[in-house]
């Protein structure tokens, strides 16, 4: 053997070891070093965020539905308009680490 071939030889095998050693199947990428919440904690991170925005104690979650990018919560809260009380619907996205990307709020 003289030593390009061997250097052929070792740098193939080297190769082969990097080339397993990293390789991800679909399943290990899934939510690879990302926080996943789940429907409880979304449901109150938008309870929260109602409750912060409408200054009302008071907060009707009455579905929570997974979306491709997280979570979709909607509900209804009471609020005072000039002295008589209104429903009003709320829609809060809240995303896979947690933070609220968008709130939708009308009246009923």
């Amino acid at each position: 053997m003289n030593l390009s071939t061997l250097r052929l030889r070792r740098n193939r095998y080297f190769a082969f070891i990097t080339v397993k050693g990293f390789q991800l199947n679909n399943h290990d990428r899934v939510g690879f070093g990302m926080p996943q919440v789940s429907k409880e904690t979304a449901s109150q991170i938008a309870a929260e965020q109602v409750k912060r925005q409408k200054s009302t104690e008071k907060v009707d979650v009455a579905l929570v539905e997974a979306d491709g990018n997280g979570w979709v919560v909607r509900g209804t809260c009471p609020i005072d308009l000039e002295g008589h009380p209104w429903a009003e619907r709320f829609e809060v996205v809240v995303d896979q680490k947690g933070k609220v990307k968008s709130a939708e709020y009308a009246l009923l």
